[in-house]
């Protein structure tokens, strides 16, 4: 099999996972559409933020802080606290992604939580092709899941009223499975990570408490070494 058939493999492969990320990643998106038009953000302010943040837990913890009564900075603040994970995710996948800096830092855009998941390879190795392919599904998914959301507005409750709500942890569930069968070292990393979310969603929000989680990681990693 030829280089160039093996990438094409790879993004197609992505892209089949994009495509059960996507269904829950729309559902998600339509939920922060209509959560905006409560807030009363009209109708580009939603569309624009999916389009260049691109994160539904970033954009629903600025959506919340304003909510609570909170200004713009600590809106604003909030958001990038939980975006902050980007920055190890993408440290990790630097290596595999390919071209110059520009085009890297491009290439970058695409890591996403369930593209991430879906890519790694283990030992530290990520699958580029699969990566991007993952993300192109999702991106578009997102946006026009806003876009739904914003213009018909359906109630709140209509989420949770049909079970849509568990899909995105659902569909992580899975990532998480798979990453636990393919690797033994994940399952004491992962079931460190779980106590240490259960006990700081006693005392913090659950996004600062999935943030504080993440340290198993480097629990994890210092034990591997």
């Amino acid at each position: 099999m030829t280089e160039t058939s093996t990438r094409r493999r790879n993004y197609l492969a992505g892209a089949r996972v994009g495509l059960g990320l996507g269904v829950a990643t729309f559902v998600l998106g339509v939920t922060f559409g209509a959560y905006s038009q409560t807030l009363g953000w009209g109708i580009a302010a939603p569309i624009v933020a999916s389009i260049v943040v691109f994160s539904g837990s970033a954009q629903f913890a600025m959506a919340t802080a304003l909510a609570g009564g909170g200004n713009l900075a600590v809106a604003v603040g909030a958001a990038a606290l939980i975006n902050a994970r980007f920055l190890p995710m993408g440290a990790a996948v630097a290596s595999d992604l390919r071209g110059g800096r520009l085009r890297r830092a491009w290439e970058g855009q695409a890591v996403v939580d369930g593209s991430w998941v879906a890519a790694h390879l283990g030992e530290g190795r990520f699958d580029r092709e699969k990566l991007i392919g993952c993300t192109l599904v999702q991106l578009p998914a997102w946006v026009l899941g806003t876009v739904l959301g914003v213009l018909a507005a359906p109630p709140p409750d209509v989420v949770s009223r049909f079970g849509l709500d568990v899909m995105f942890p659902g569909f992580f569930l899975v990532l998480l499975i798979d990453e636990l069968r393919r690797s033994r070292q994940a399952v004491p990393t992962a079931a460190l990570a779980a106590c240490l979310a259960g006990i700081l969603v006693l005392f913090v929000p659950v996004g600062l408490a999935l943030i504080g989680a993440s340290a198993a990681a480097l629990v994890g990693l210092g034990v591997r070494r």
